[in-house]
């Protein structure tokens, strides 16, 4: 059985597809944003975009009664591949050991000219 999850703690759905869904135990993300979901504002620079992001998914997880800690996945698109080492440091401070498996990739371009967006993949 799928559970849509949703929350106003992260930026609302922009197109036909659901925050996250629960099924089997598992939480599947949507790509997060860094848009402050009480504001509707992207923040400046990479670090503070990349400090959103992940508050966001952390409050969406939360939602879904699950944690960063237990996230087993992550798929990270970034605008800039030279802003990885800056990414990569607030991700630690996110996640920790034992680290989900991730993937990183840079990309042409991300909704409303982010500079970065986070999908996840977590146990319930």
């Amino acid at each position: 059985m799928k559970q849509v999850i949703s929350t106003d703690k992260a930026p609302a759905a922009i197109g036909p597809y659901s925050q996250a869904v629960e099924v089997n135990g598992m939480v599947y993300t949507s790509g997060v944003i860094p848009v402050n979901p009480a504001t509707g504002e992207i923040p400046e620079g990479v670090e503070a975009q990349a400090r959103q992001a992940f508050s966001n998914l952390s409050n969406l997880l939360e939602a879904a009664g699950t944690s960063m800690a237990q996230a087993v996945k992550t798929t990270v698109f970034i605008k800039e591949m030279n802003d990885f080492g800056k990414i990569n440091e607030i991700y630690a401070e996110y996640f920790t050991k034992p680290y989900p498996a991730r993937s990183c990739v840079e990309v042409a371009r991300l909704p409303k000219d982010v500079l970065l967006e986070i999908e996840v993949i977590a146990l319930k």
